[in-house]
Formats: structure tokens, sequence, C-alpha cells
């Protein structure tokens, strides 16, 4: 059967890349998709497959079954895309001014579409059902898995297993970690008020300035003395708007961060520092201050058993697509498969993307682009995960 899913996934391949141009030059913003999901909707038309739409945020559920008890696998792939003006050159460039597929999503909607309709016509040879999970807004806070989530997604699902493009990693080989694999994310914005005057009075005014920049090199020590040397965390300013006339004391500033870590504690030990020195600045410097602190994504987590499964799943299968499995370090970035992650034992991978032609580009970069090759990788290794787990 795992022979049959390769071999129907190579002849389809093309199919696979042609999907993919096509919605890398339509993208849409998070919570803002419309044609894509109509296009994933008309995709499963006339399939054997049930379809439901506006799950959450404009997400389709899309349930295989095989008509045999068993067990239930989802498998999820977002599809929304990013503020960014596309300079890479392609002949299929986004054709959306100022939007752009710069993280891979596109190709994650294509190979699963593909792998989607390989698995429904190979239904009658597994027991147990599969979902497949195709979720809007990603990128932005709260992002639609929360959403999906709550509307019964994963209702009667028994795990998850996602996959994500990676263009700095080998194509041809997948990555993988168990536990802690990518970090959480909050944000945070300070509100500083003092009071404004002259600049030849600083003593008449409360400068809203000095206490900011107070706070934003006392925020450096938060990493540096308040975690264990062993946690993983970063604190980054990243906006501090403060600009007024040379000579006028500022009355207000505002301040922006950024914040990661690889664990859930240690996130909350990062709001409880950052709201500690919000707190000091208004006895230390006689200002008031207003701190907003959203705790945007959890640390995604891999189910060490679950991971283990997978790793096998696709190291005993024969392909040529697939030339390695290594295990990698934690990434980064984070990501709102970590919801699907609190709720059952799930698992997210990596598949290698890095371009034929040797120019890197980051993700969220307007030159990202990928090896095309990755979709196919993708698919089987989802494919023959999905396989084994329901054989």
């Amino acid at each position: 059967m795992v022979k049959e899913l390769i071999d129907l996934l190579k002849d389809k391949e093309e199919r696979m890349i042609e999907i993919r141009r096509f919605l890398h030059q339509y993208p849409e913003l998070s919570f803002h998709e419309e044609q894509t999901p109509k296009y994933i909707e008309e995709f499963y038309k006339n399939k054997d497959c049930d379809v439901e739409t506006n799950i959450g945020p404009n997400g389709l559920k899309v349930t295989i079954d095989s008509g045999k008890p068993g067990k239930t696998i989802a498998i999820r792939a977002d599809f929304d895309a990013l503020p960014i003006q596309e300079d890479t050159g392609l002949s299929f460039a986004s054709k959306n001014k100022g939007v752009m597929h710069a993280c891979g999503h596109d190709a994650h909607t294509a190979y699963m579409l593909i792998l989607a309709e390989t698995l429904i016509e190979l239904k009658e040879k597994f027991n147990g059902k599969v979902v497949v999970i195709h979720q809007p807004a990603e990128e932005v806070p709260p992002g639609g898995a929360q959403a999906m989530i709550k509307d019964g997604v994963l209702d009667g699902v028994d795990h998850v297993l996602g996959v994500h493009v990676m263009s700095h990693m080998p194509t041809g080989t997948i990555f993988y970690r168990e536990g802690n694999v990518q970090t959480g994310r909050d944000f945070f914005k300070l509100t500083v008020k003092g009071q404004g005057g002259h600049g030849s009075s600083p003593h008449t005014a409360n400068d809203a300035i000095v206490a900011g920049a107070y706070f934003v090199n006392a925020a450096q020590t938060i990493v540096s003395r308040r975690l264990n040397p062993f946690e993983t965390g970063v604190v980054t300013i990243g906006s501090f708007d403060g600009k007024g006339q040379f000579n006028v004391i500022k009355d207000s500033i505002v301040i922006e961060g950024d914040v990661r870590a690889l664990t859930d504690d240690t996130k909350r030990t990062i709001k409880n520092e950052v709201t500690r020195l919000s707190d000091g600045l208004e006895s230390m410097f006689g200002v008031t201050c207003e701190l907003e602190y959203h705790d945007d994504y959890p640390a995604l987590y891999n189910d060490q058993a679950f991971t283990r499964f997978v790793v096998d799943s696709i190291e005993n299968a024969e392909t040529d697509a697939i030339k390695k499995v290594e295990r990698c370090e934690p990434q980064p970035p984070s990501e709102d498969f970590a919801y699907y992650a609190k709720v059952l034992p799930s698992t997210f991978i990596y598949a290698g993307a890095a371009p034929e032609n040797g120019e890197i580009h980051p993700h969220h970069h307007p030159k990202f682009t990928i090896s095309e090759k990755a979709m196919r990788v993708s698919a089987e290794a989802v494919g023959i995960t999905v396989l084994n787990y329901l054989k």
C-alpha cells in the first residue's frame, strides 16, 4: 500500500507543482482568505469524502472515511500568506500587490490536496479515518487553530501530524525533534506617560523617554539574569515610538516588544519580569505605565512516542524522494500548530526545501523561495505515516 501511495504521488508531482504555482500567484492575508478556501472546496468536489467549510475563520475539515472501524489521524496544512511585496522574479510571482506566500503555505496546501486525493483513492485499503485540516490564519495571532479546535475539528481524532517546508534545510531530508521543538510567542505594548515640557527646563517636566530608555536596557537583563542559563528565551524591543521635537520633553512614548521561549514556564517568567519592570518604572521615575501583554502562541511540544512512530514509519519506507531522516535542533520561530499539540499527542516535522540554485533566503523574506521537490517529500512523509498508522 505504501509503494502504491508513493507511485501515485510521483505520477501526480506535476499537478502538485501546478497547484502550488497557481496559489502562489493569488496569496491572501490571515483572516482575509476568501478565494483560497473556495479553491480548496472546489478541488474536493465529486470526491468521495466529507467536506465541512467555515470551520473557524474560513477553515475546512475534510474527512476520509474508510468505512471500517479504526483510529483517526488528522493531518494539517495552512494556507495564509504575508503582507510582503514579492521580489523573487518568478514567472508565477504574486499578482496581489503587497501580499506574498513568503513562508511556503502555498506548497503546504498543494501537497496536501494531492495527498488527500490519493488517500481517497486508497481508502478501501486502510482502516479508520483521515481528517484533513486546511487551516487559515497561521501567521497572525490568535491564529486559526484555536477557532478550528473550538468548532470541533479534532473531535474523534487520536493524533495530529503536520509538516513545514524549510528553505534553509537541504531538500530531500526530513527533520524531526521530540519534546519542545518551537518557541512560544508573546507580544507586549508599554505606554509610558510622564509630563511634557521645554527642553531648557527639565525640572518642570517628567521625561517619558528617559524612563522608557531605562526600561529597554533593564529588559535585556531578563534573559541574562532572570532565566536559568539552560532555558531558551528572547526579549526583543522592536519599536520605540518617542519621536518629537529636539527641544521638547516628551510626555509619553510607546514601546513594543516580542518574546520567545521554548517552554510555557519560561514564557510566564518573562511575562512576570516585564510586568515587574513596568511597575518599577512608576516608582522610580514617577511616570504612569500602561502594559498590554498578549499571550500569542504556546511553545510547540512534539509527543515523544508519536514522534518516534512517525520517524520509524518514514525510515522504514523505500522512497527515492526522501534521502534521509535527521534529528534537528529546536527551531526559533513560533507556530500555532502548538494548539493542536496542547489537545492531542501531536508531531510537527520539517521538510528540507533549499533551492537548487543555492540562493537561500529566510522565511518571510521578499525573495523567499523553495525547491518544489520538497512538496513530494512532504506528501510522502505524511502519507507514509498515515498508512502505517491506519493499517
